[in-house]
C-alpha cells in the first residue's frame, strides 16, 4: 500500500477505465471490485479525500459490445465516452467457450451451429476495440495474460513470426503498454519499442500450495525440490529454488530430428539431471500445460525415481486434449495436485476436479492496474522477493 505522500504525489492523470473483451467479463469484474475495495480502504486508513472526478466509483468497467454479421465478420462498439481515460483492455485469446453464429450453419440435430472463437478471432476483436477508441483515450494498456502466438516467438525455418508481428500491430495502433504473464520467451519484446512486462505468479503459487495443503509442506533443501520439465523453463525454476532455498533439478528433451509432427520434432524421452529426489516433495514448474503429455511423462519419471509427492505449477492450464488422461494419472498416483491461474478460461469440469487448484490472480492484476494508473513503477510486482521472503518467514514460524 502506498503512503499518503506517495498517493498525493501520483494523482492519476486519466480516469481509470477497464474494458473486458468477450470471455473476460468475470475476471475483469473481479479486478474492478478489487480496485474499488483498494481505493476505499486507502481513503479510510489515511483519512483523506481527494476530490478527483471519477476516481472513486462503484465499478471501473466500461460497456463495450462485439456484434457479428451473419458472415462471421465482426465489429466493436464502445457504448460510453472514453475521452481522456487511462484505458486498460483485458483480453483472453484462448477462451474457446465464446461462440457465434455464422451463415445458416446447422449441427447434426438441425440446431444453429455455434462457431467457437479461435485465438485469431479474439485478437481481431482486440484490434477492433482499439480502433473504436479512435484516439480519444489518453493511454491504452493491453493486459493479455497468455500472450497471443507466444509459442511462435522465433524463426527457425521458412516460417512466420506471428508473435512479433502481433505486438507490432498493437504498437502501431497506439497501445502504450502490454502486460502479460509468464511469457514463453520474454525476448519477443525486442520487436517493439513500447512498454512490455512479463509478470510471474510466483508469490501467488507459493501461497496457493501452502494454503491447499494446510501448511503440510516444508520449504527446505532436505525435503523439497524444484524441477524444470525442459531447458527453456530453467529460469523460472532457478528463481523459485533461490527464493525458497530448495534444491533444483531439470529434464531435457531428446527429440527425433528426422521427423516433423505438427510442425515440431517429436520428443523421444525426457532425461533427468539433478540430485536424488527419493522421499522428497517435488514441484514441477512450467509456463503452460497444453495437451499434458510432456508434463505427465515428467511426473511418471519422477515417481519412478521415488519422489514422495509431485505438484505442478503452471501459469496456464489449456488441457487441450481433455482431462481424462489427468484423471487416470491422478488415480495411478502419478501426481498429487496441479495449480494453474484463473487468468485464462477454465472449464466448469476442470474446476470440479479433486486434483486441481485454481490460483486467483484478480487482486494481483488489480494492484498492477492501480499502480500503472498512478504512473508508478511496477518493479515490485515483477520481482516480489520481499513479499515472498516475508511470507516464507511467517510460514516457517507456523
Amino acid at each position: 500500500m502506498m503512503s499518503l505522500t506517495e498517493y498525493l504525489d501520483t494523482i492519476p492523470q486519466g480516469r481509470l477505465g477497464i474494458i473486458a473483451m468477450k470471455g473476460c467479463e468475470e475476471l475483469a469484474k473481479r479486478v474492478s471490485d478489487q480496485i474499488v475495495e483498494l481505493r476505499a480502504k486507502f481513503e479510510s486508513e489515511n483519512d483523506t479525500n481527494l476530490h478527483l472526478k471519477g476516481y472513486h466509483r462503484d465499478s471501473y468497467l466500461l460497456s463495450a459490445t462485439f456484434p457479428r454479421f451473419s458472415t462471421g465478420e465482426g465489429k466493436a462498439v464502445i457504448n460510453e465516452s472514453i475521452r481522456g481515460y487511462d484505458l486498460f483492455i483485458i483480453s483472453d485469446c484462448f477462451n474457446y467457450s465464446v461462440k457465434y453464429k455464422m451463415y445458416d450453419l446447422k449441427d447434426a440435430n438441425g440446431e444453429p451451429l455455434m462457431v467457437p472463437m479461435s485465438p485469431d478471432d479474439h485478437f481481431a476483436d482486440l484490434k477492433r476495440v482499439i480502433s473504436a477508441c479512435a484516439g480519444k483515450a489518453k493511454r491504452i494498456t493491453v493486459i493479455m495474460p497468455m500472450l497471443y502466438e507466444g509459442r511462435q516467438h522465433r524463426r527457425s525455418a521458412r516460417e512466420s513470426l506471428d508473435c512479433a508481428l502481433a505486438l507490432q500491430e498493437l504498437e502501431n495502433m497506439g497501445v502504450s503498454n502490454i502486460i502479460t504473464f509468464d511469457a514463453h520467451d520474454p525476448r519477443v519484446q525486442n520487436s517493439i519499442r513500447i512498454g512490455f512486462e512479463s509478470v510471474s505468479p510466483t508469490y501467488q503459487m507459493i501461497k496457493a500450495i501452502a494454503k491447499s495443503l494446510n501448511n503440510d509442506i516444508k520449504f527446505s533443501p532436505e525435503t523439497t525440490m524444484m524441477i524444470s520439465p525442459d531447458e527453456g523453463g530453467m529460469g523460472r525454476c532457478v528463481y523459485y529454488s533461490q527464493v525458497l532455498g530448495v534444491q533444483l533439478g531439470m529434464f531435457y528433451k531428446r527429440r527425433d530430428f528426422s521427423k516433423v509432427v505438427d510442425g515440431r520434432n517429436p520428443i523421444v524421452s525426457h532425461e533427468f539431471l539433478g540430485q536424488n529426489v527419493e522421499g522428497k516433495d517435488v514441484i514441477v514448474v512450467d509456463d503452460m500445460i497444453s495437451s499434458g503429455d510432456s508434463m505427465l511423462d515428467v511426473c511418471r519419471q519422477l515417481k519412478n525415481l521415488k519422489a514422495r509427492r509431485i505438484f505442478v505449477f503452471s501459469s496456464f492450464g489449456l488441457f487441450s486434449s481433455g482431462l481424462e488422461r489427468f484423471d487416470k494419472a491422478f488415480e495411478e498416483g502419478i501426481f498429487d495436485r496441479i495449480f494453474t491461474t484463473n487468468l485464462i478460461y477454465q472449464t466448469p469440469q476442470l474446476l470440479k476436479k479433486e486434483w486441481y487448484y485454481s490460483v486467483d490472480m484478480s487482486k494481483y492484476v488489480a494492484l498492477i492496474i492501480d499502480t500503472l494508473n498512478h504512473d508508478r513503477s511496477v518493479s515490485p510486482f515483477l520481482n516480489p522477493i520481499q513479499k515472498i521472503n516475508a511470507y516464507i518467514e511467517k510460514y516457517n514460524l507456523k
